[in-house]
C-alpha cells in the first residue's frame, strides 16, 4: 500500500508511533489511545481511496499517530497524456493524557487534503466556503460533535517552464484542519475525511459508475 505523506515529519520513537525499526509501539500507550487508533481502522471507506498508517509528527504530543490516503486513478486501457490529476491527504491523531487547553480535550485530528483541480473550479470565489463545508458536512451527516474546529482552505496556480513533465497549467486546492473530536470512537472522523477527499476528487456518489468508467 502506498503511504502518501510518508515523508512528511520524523518518525516518532515514544509509546504510540513508529519507532525507527517501523515497529509499532501502540502496545505501551494508554488503553484510550489504543482503542481511538483502533477504531480509525473499523472506518468503511470506498474502495477508490487506499488508505493506511504512516509515519507521524514528531514532538507535537506524548503519543500520536497517522493515516495517510489518496485516491486512486481509474484504471483504463488508454494511457493519458498528462495525469487526470491526484487527490492525496493525512490525517493525524495526537494524545495527550493530561489534555491540552488550547484543544479543549485529550484528543486532537488534524487533517490535511491536497486535490488538482480544472482552472473553472480554482477561479471559482466561492471554493473555499464549499471545500470547508464538506468537511462540516460529512462530520454532521455522521453524528460527529466536535469542539475547536478550525482551518484553512486554499487554491493555488502553478505554471511549469522548461523541460518538466505535465501539464503547462496546473490548480491545486489545499484544506487543512483540525478539531477535537468529543469521543473515542474515531471511524466516522475518518469517514467524514475520506468524504473530502472523494468531493475533492470529483467521485461519484457510491455505486454510481460514469460512463466508459464500468
Amino acid at each position: 500500500m502506498s503511504q502518501p505523506g510518508a515523508g512528511d515529519g520524523g518518525a516518532g520513537t515514544g509509546a504510540g508511533q513508529r519507532g525507527a525499526d517501523g515497529a509499532d509501539d501502540r502496545g505501551a500507550a494508554p488503553a484510550p489511545f489504543r482503542d481511538a487508533v483502533d477504531s480509525m481502522h473499523a472506518a468503511a471507506v470506498r474502495p477508490e481511496i487506499e488508505l493506511g498508517s504512516i509515519r507521524p509528527p514528531q514532538r507535537l504530543a506524548p503519543y500520536s499517530y497517522a493515516l495517510g490516503a489518496e485516491v486512486r486513478a481509474v484504471e483504463t486501457d488508454v494511457v493519458p497524456e498528462h495525469s487526470d490529476g491526484e487527490t492525496f491527504g493525512r490525517l493525524i491523531l495526537l494524545y495527550d493524557p493530561h489534555g491540552h487547553e488550547a484543544w479543549n480535550g485529550l484528543m486532537r485530528l488534524v487533517a490535511y487534503v491536497q486535490s488538482d483541480v480544472d482552472e473553472t473550479l480554482a477561479s471559482d470565489p466561492l471554493l473555499p466556503e464549499v471545500a470547508w463545508s464538506w468537511l462540516t458536512d460529512a462530520l454532521a451527516e455522521r453524528g460527529q460533535e466536535v469542539t475547536a474546529l478550525g482551518g484553512t482552505v486554499t487554491a493555488t496556480a502553478s505554471v511549469r517552464y522548461g523541460d518538466i513533465a505535465g501539464p503547462p497549467r496546473a490548480h491545486q486546492l489545499e484544506l487543512r484542519a483540525s478539531w477535537t473530536p468529543l469521543g473515542e470512537d474515531l471511524s466516522g472522523h475518518v469517514e467524514a475525511f475520506c468524504s473530502v477527499l472523494e468531493m475533492a476528487a470529483g467521485l461519484p456518489p457510491a455505486g454510481v459508475t460514469r460512463l466508459g468508467q464500468a
